[in-house]
Formats: structure tokens, sequence, C-alpha cells
């Protein structure tokens, strides 16, 4: 059984900065690896539906985010140790939410929940201004 497991999260300063750590573990991917599975960033704030961050490709060649983020947020992944990382720089108040990480069996990235079906169970980013 895959496994993703969300780190880092926790409580920052309007302008500060966290990076968020997605660690895979156990089993194998259906039809592809962790290497070759495209993985994404979500967020879910209270009332209001699980929204896609950013993602990166299978292999790390091709990132995407979401226009709120860009320039502020960076996905990156490290093969050798199975994890997938979003540093956030300048937070806001408004990307306070539970984030989740998610894979996928296929090497695009997709910005809809339902195209994801490996998800870790989240981490907290609360920030105060």
């Amino acid at each position: 059984q895959v496994q993703l497991v969300e780190s880092g999260g926790g409580l920052v300063q309007v302008g500060g900065s966290l990076r968020l750590s997605c660690a895979a573990s156990g089993g194998t991917w259906p039809g592809t690896t962790w290497r070759g599975a495209a993985v994404g960033w979500f967020r879910q704030a209270p009332g209001k539906e699980r929204a896609f961050v950013a993602g990166i490709s299978g292999g790390g060649g091709v990132t995407e985010y979401t226009d709120s983020v860009k320039g502020r947020f960076t996905i990156s992944r490290d093969s050798a140790s199975n994890t997938v990382y979003l540093q956030m720089n300048n937070v806001k108040p408004e990307d306070t939410a539970v984030y989740y990480c998610a894979g996928r069996q296929g090497t695009l990235i997709e910005t809809q929940t339902q195209k994801y079906a490996f998800w870790g169970q989240g981490t907290q980013v609360t920030v105060s201004s």
C-alpha cells in the first residue's frame, strides 16, 4: 500500500517561509514508479473545496502553479529520498489551509483532485498577521 506522509506545517507570520515535505513509502505504484508519477500539492481552507496549488511531473521536468502562488511557492522533488517539497515564501493570510500531497498514476500534472489516486493525511499551515 502506497503511503504519502506530509510534514513541515505550522504557524508562520505573514511574509515568512515554510517548507512542506511529502515522503512516499511502501508498496508500488500501479503502472508506474514514484519517480515517474506526477505529484501535486493541494490545500483546503475551512468551508472551501480542496484546490490545486502546485504540481510536478514524473521525472521533475515540468512544474505548474495556481496563479495565486506563482513567484512565491516552489515545488521540487528528490528522487533519491522519494520526497517532494513545497517551498513557501512570502506567505499571506490566504495561504492558511490544510495542505495535502497527492500522487497519480501518470507522468503528467493534473489540477483536478479526482485525477490523483494516493493522498497524504494533510498538514496544517496557519499564517498569522
